[in-house]
């Protein structure tokens, strides 16, 4: 019997979360071309429910769909080797501050697109 060796171990490119209010939409997806760009996996949000949509047009399903979301995020934490907040004019929304806070407990290391 014939047994396949195994792929060769390959790094992986490191893995970046965004973190950062979705009224930056487009800076959010600026610094994702740009992370890209530099090789890296990127995380990012999933949807902008500062603009209509069926998803999130009801209240009750709109608040539903936001904790999911948040929870979600915690969870590209998790699997980050870094957090890059992007934050023009160093502004950090709530969500924000305990995303950030998250990652430290966790010692994940944190980048600013501005001066925080």
């Amino acid at each position: 019997m014939h047994q396949q060796t195994p792929h060769p171990t390959v790094s992986r490119p490191p893995i970046v979360v965004l973190c950062g209010s979705t009224r930056y939409w487009d800076q959010l997806t600026e610094a994702a071309l740009y992370e890209t760009a530099a090789g890296r996996i990127v995380l990012s949000l999933g949807c902008n429910m500062k603009q209509p949509h069926p998803l999130w047009s009801d209240l009750k399903r709109a608040d539903r769909l936001k904790a999911q979301l948040e929870e979600l995020h915690l969870r590209k934490i998790d699997l980050a080797d870094e957090v890059l907040v992007v934050n023009p004019g160093g502004y950090m929304g709530e969500s924000t501050r305990r995303e950030i806070a998250y990652a430290l407990s966790l010692g994940k290391p944190i980048r600013y697109t501005h001066p925080a």
